[in-house]
């Protein structure tokens, strides 16, 4: 899994012109699942989105985590972070789970990371054309897979 996760002020998508998910303060996590990744990938993931320390403390340092914060969080499936750009200018997406594996993954990580959030948490929709808006704070914009755990 490749999660590519940003600090927002606030975060929106859209599906054919209507809000299907919005927040205010939180991470916009754009998640990209491969046909190899499980519920250990999950469960390491979603571990390092709720406790990264990208929030600012009271000396404005990056020490706290969205538990702290008590910030939000919108997950938006995105099966182009698993691109390969190796040959020519036209990505594959060889490596991207197809949507029997992929969509149960992403519904889980969804699952999972409401319940380390303590809270609902908005989604965009697997598979749907997304338009989705976003003013990054900071920028803070991290990147991790879980493929590099070591």
């Amino acid at each position: 899994m490749i999660a590519v996760i940003q600090r927002v002020s606030e975060s929106a998508v859209k599906i054919n012109g209507q809000i299907k998910g919005e927040i205010k303060q939180g991470l916009l996590v754009l998640l990209g699942i491969e046909e190899a990744d499980d519920e250990e990938d999950i469960e390491w993931l979603t571990n390092k989105v709720v406790n990264l320390r990208i929030f600012a403390d009271e000396q404005g340092v990056m020490n706290k985590s969205i538990l702290e914060v008590g910030g939000e969080i919108l997950l938006i499936s995105q099966f182009t972070l698993h691109a390969s750009t190796k040959k020519g200018n036209r990505p594959s997406y060889i490596k991207a789970a197809k949507p029997p594996t992929a969509i149960p993954l992403y519904e889980r990580f969804g699952e999972v990371l409401e319940i380390k959030l303590g809270k609902p948490i908005a989604r965009g929709e697997f598979g749907a054309d997304m338009k989705v808006t976003l003013t990054n704070d900071g920028p803070v914009t991290i990147l991790i897979d879980t493929k590099n755990k070591i």
